[in-house]
């Protein structure tokens, strides 16, 4: 069974990729999304019946002096978890992607693509050791490059490909520098190798840079390096908001329940080791509230509406790393669970509206679609609420459960956790209601209305001209892109044309229109999982079945009471998130619906704050100055200089030029006259004579 489960994606994606241009895209479609609906039936199968632990072997992968690998799964809870969350959303987006790219040319690529980037989530979800784990783990890397970078014809696109490659490689390097110092202090990779001694090594220490480090806590730094990349955690984080140029239903492939995710699930899978490296936890529990409040402050005011919903992304993948950072695993993973299912709704919602908005993308050209697109509108609503964990649905029980673990812990950097939580809680319900109110409230900006309503913008336009002075390097915000990548005109001009990928125009007497039902049946379904996941599954992840359901899927320390202690915090604490949605909810509706103009004039009246959140914290800008831009210099001196003026120049190049001189210089003598040959003849004996005579002479002094 748990080889189908793996497998099957694997199998649509090589007759997809393999066999597309022959058997059509209609029928990829098909076979792709039935083998991730078959997996995904099975996945729910063993995720209700499944109680034990098991292993199921493959193969032995390879075997390098003391180091063997196998191919095998190593199935608990933990591994049931991540298979219903990966196959589930996977197979919705699969069905949702084949009314989205219904008119791309290029589907089977597209299919064989999502299709493979499931079944390297997969292996990296099932792996058994920390070898198998890191080739799903670069599987996973691959297909993303290939995924954001598919319309490759698009110069934007190619770029965010790349950087998000480049990005992950940085984190990798420490992941695998982590594996190699495991398998220097245990002797293995595989987990059943690994987990059984590390209280063997909890006091070892391991010489690294000139000093003595606690191994445990440098292993565990390392390894967390690699998931700072994949889940896109601060100072990492740059690659995430660029994915966004690959398709919606990528976007919400990457953001939702796989990529981004494999970061939390390996912390989670390794947390026998962190349990004994408190000082890594304490790095991983700041890490977490920085990126929870940095990601909320930015999506304050951003206008693109898939934009919004990634940095929302990145600040809800702080959350679930403080969890874990504060020994909360469960109710990390739990947290993880829960916005698979809403944040992959709000990106296939955002796609719905894009699709209707005929892919124009900037929420300053959008408005009044509630009465378009009803049904779009209350599924992102739903979605909305669960985000920022409205009473009773998903996100509810697992954001609160963060953050009442961050206040409860007693471990160092909780207190800024929790503040960092919360007060990202408060900008999440205001951005998500900011994102609600300009989509789907308001004055029509859209087509025809935006000739004829002459302050229905006021809010946006003037803070974006605000920053269109400013200038910044690498700052785009000033442009609209569509979905498909294309620049557009800033949002504030009314002659607004976008062409989409597909040659549609966005003109004005195209109404938005509601989606086809292959595209709103996912919706549907991820709407109840918003609702209800939480409600169905609290008492298994994080409450009183909690230990008979985790069993020792996840570490819990003697000393790690968390989550018995979360249950004893003051009823403020309990009730500060809903407070904080609260005045989230208040301010957005002022700003946005009751006074338009506020918005615009506050950014008037900070415009250097302003510029600061909507140029991201001018993270891209210094890493272009520190690193982008001496490297790209670096490279040109090495080309210019060392390869095409030292080494070519000196080398196979300076050879060659110096063949050339003297084959140019003997050429000359061949003029093709018969007495310019008799000279030479003549000069070659008196030579010859000269030679003779002068050898024959007596040496002086000679007899």
């Amino acid at each position: 069974m748990y080889h189908a489960i793996v497998f099957f994606p694997l199998i649509g994606a090589l007759i997809a990729g393999l066999f597309g241009r022959f058997i059509g895209a209609r029928v990829c479609e098909y076979v792709t999304t039935a083998c991730l609906a078959f997996s995904a039936l099975l996945s729910w199968g063993v995720f209700i019946e499944g109680d034990h632990a098991t292993r199921v072997q493959v193969a032995t992968w390879f075997t390098a002096g003391d180091l063997t690998v196998d191919w095998a799964f190593r199935i608990d809870t933990l591994t049931r978890v991540m298979l219903v969350v990966v196959t589930t959303v996977s197979t919705l987006v699969h069905l949702y992607s084949v009314g989205y790219m219904e008119e791309d040319p290029h589907r089977p690529r597209f299919f064989a693509y999502l299709s493979l980037f499931t079944f390297a989530m997969l292996m990296l979800v099932t792996a058994d050791n920390l070898v198998q784990m890191f080739f799903g783990w670069e599987g996973v890397g691959l297909a993303s490059y290939l995924l954001i970078g598919f319309w490759y014809e698009k110069p934007s696109a190619n770029a965010a490909a790349m950087k998000a490659f480049i990005v992950n490689r940085v984190g990798d390097f420490g992941f695998s520098l982590g594996i190699f110092l495991v398998f220097v202090l245990f002797g293995s990779v595989a987990f059943d190798g690994i987990f059984p001694r590390v209280n063997e090594l909890k006091d070892a220490h391991f010489h690294f840079l000139g000093q003595d480090w606690h191994a445990l806590t440098l292993t565990c730094l390392l390894l967390f390096m690699g998931a700072m990349g994949k889940s896109a955690q601060f100072l990492l984080h740059t690659w995430l908001p660029d994915a966004m140029e690959g398709p919606t239903p990528v976007s919400a492939l990457i953001h939702a329940a796989t990529m981004v995710t494999a970061g939390v699930f390996m912390v989670a899978r390794l947390s026998p080791l962190f349990e004994l490296a408190p000082d890594a936890l304490v790095f991983v529990t700041v890490t977490g509230g920085i990126t929870a409040f940095f990601a909320a402050t930015v999506g304050l005011v951003q206008n693109d509406i898939k934009r919004v919903i990634a940095y929302s992304t990145c600040s809800q993948l702080g959350y679930m790393f403080v969890a874990l950072g504060v020994g909360a695993y469960s109710a990390g993973i739990f947290h993880l669970f829960t916005h698979a299912f809403f944040k992959a709704l709000l990106f296939l919602g955002a796609g719905s509206v894009i699709h209707a908005m005929h892919h124009e993308q900037d929420m300053r050209n959008m408005g009044d679609l509630r009465r378009y697109i009803p049904f779009t509108t209350a599924m992102m609503a739903i979605g909305t609420l669960a985000l920022i964990g409205f009473p009773f649905t998903a996100g509810y029980y697992s954001k609160d459960a963060i953050i009442e673990a961050a206040y409860a812990s007693t471990r160092p950097g909780h207190t800024l956790a929790f503040m960092a939580t919360l007060i990202a809680a408060f900008f999440t319900s205001f951005y998500s209601w900011r994102l609600f109110f300009l989509t789907f409230e308001g004055p029509a900006r859209w087509g025809a209305h935006a000739h004829h309503d002459d302050h229905a913008t006021p809010a946006v336009v003037h803070a974006s001209q605000a920053v269109e002075a400013d200038g910044a390097p690498g700052h785009t915000e000033g442009v609209a892109h569509d979905d498909h990548g294309h620049d557009i005109e800033p949002a504030h001009k009314s002659d607004l044309v976008a062409d989409d990928h597909h040659g549609h125009g966005h003109h004005g007497d195209h109404t938005p229109h509601e989606s086809p039902l292959v595209m709103t049946i996912p919706l549907g379904i991820l709407a109840f999982g918003a609702l209800f996941a939480g409600l169905i599954f609290k008492d298994r992840f994080i409450g009183e079945g909690m230990d008979a359901f985790w069993g020792h899927a996840l570490a819990h320390g003697p000393d790690n009471h968390i989550m018995h202690d979360i249950h004893h915090v003051p009823a403020l604490v309990s009730y500060a998130p809903f407070i904080m949605l609260l005045l989230g909810f208040v301010l957005a509706f002022i700003m946005y619906i009751r006074r338009p103009k506020l918005p615009g004039a506050l950014a008037a009246q900070q415009p250097a704050l302003y510029r600061f959140l909507l140029n991201k914290w001018y993270v891209d800008e210094i890493y272009d100055r520190i690193f982008v831009r001496p490297a790209k210099d670096f490279g040109l001196f090495l080309w210019r200089q060392v390869d095409g003026r030292a080494i070519d120049g000196a080398g196979p190049d300076g050879i060659a030029a110096r063949v050339v001189d003297v084959t140019r210089g003997v050429v000359r003598f061949q003029t093709g006259y018969v007495y310019h040959y008799a000279f030479v003849m003549l000069i070659g004996v008196a030579g010859i004579l000269s030679w003779y005579l002068m050898a024959g002479l007596p040496k002086p002094g000679g007899h």
